[in-house]
């Protein structure tokens, strides 16, 4: 199963990012550290005000510098956002002003959280296989597992069964051609 998912999981991940809606146009950002062979890296989150993942990125450093990395990426693959929520790290504000975005930043302790919890299955995975062994594998990780989740997302809302049933056989519709399509190329 490992050796397919690193075969084939960035190429379906790619294809299910592609065939996706536009996500909200606000975003919440958040960065937590993953030791990875006793040095610390930063596994840095943008998810909409969904929880829908937008987009991961593993990096050495947490200052303006990968900041500004994570949001070139997300501009370049979402377009301009109307808020952008933080928490208190001073490296998103001068990323932003480095970049020159006239957005609504709105900074605080706890308005991250959605970001937060997106945390929780990279946390479970590392235990599971006794922690990641490299940057590139973590990355690898995460950038499939947000775009899945993300198809699969819509099945697990408080809603009448008869709606689940429709969304999950939509969500299956669409892994199945994400998934032929790499069979077919």
């Amino acid at each position: 199963m490992r050796r397919w998912s690193v075969t084939f999981g960035l190429a379906i991940a790619k294809r299910i990012r592609n065939t996706t809606l536009s996500l909200d146009d606000k975003w919440h950002l958040d960065e937590v550290v993953v030791t990875i062979n006793d040095k610390k890296r930063w596994l840095w989150r943008a998810v909409d005000r969904h929880g829908a993942a937008l987009d991961v990125l593993v990096q050495s450093r947490r200052d303006k510098a990968a900041a500004k990395r994570l949001m070139r990426k997300l501009l370049k693959r979402h377009g301009r956002p109307r808020v952008i929520v933080t928490d208190k790290l001073r490296s998103y504000a001068a990323a932003n002003d480095e970049l020159g975005l006239k957005v609504e930043h709105r900074q605080h302790k706890g308005l991250s959280n959605l970001a937060e919890n997106r945390y929780q299955p990279t946390r479970v995975r590392g235990k599971v296989m006794r922690r990641f062994k490299s940057a590139r594998q973590l990355q690898r990780f995460a950038s499939v597992h947000g775009q899945v989740s993300n198809l699969f997302m819509g099945c697990r809302y408080h809603r009448e069964a008869s709606c689940r049933r429709q969304t999950y056989t939509q969500a299956i519709l669409a892994w199945v051609r994400a998934s032929c399509a790499r069979w077919a190329a």
